[in-house]
């Protein structure tokens, strides 16, 4: 499965961003795709994730407590895509953005894209 990532950029505090990660290869082994962040001298964090639903229950979605609210993760299955919609930016989500994918069956998200940079100014 490769990944390829979008959308970073340089944006004002409380604007927004939409970041794009498109997957390729093996997809159809994909269970669930998401975000995760890792901002300058701190660990890779989750952001968002959403996993996929079957055939008796809807897909499900988990964020980090600090983008509740703020920030957004849907799919075009068509096009292979999953969103993240970054509404009320702040300075503290400057990080790069990692998209990232878990195959069903694997307990751990094994495939990556390229980081995207997410810089908000003050």
């Amino acid at each position: 499965v490769q990944l390829q990532a979008f959308g970073g950029g340089l944006v004002q505090a409380g604007g927004s961003l939409r970041l794009s990660c498109t997957a390729s290869g093996s997809i159809l082994r994909i269970n669930a795709m998401g975000w995760y962040r890792q901002a300058p001298g701190k660990q890779r964090e989750l952001v968002a994730v959403r996993t996929t639903g079957t055939m008796l229950t809807d897909d499900s979605t988990n964020y980090a407590d600090s983008v509740k609210g703020r920030f957004t993760i849907s799919r075009d299955n068509a096009k292979n895509t999953v969103y993240l919609q970054m509404n009320s930016l702040k300075p503290e989500d400057t990080a790069v953005h990692y998209c990232a994918a878990k195959m069903r069956g694997d307990s751990e998200y094994n495939y990556w894209g390229q980081g995207t940079l997410v810089t908000v100014s003050s």
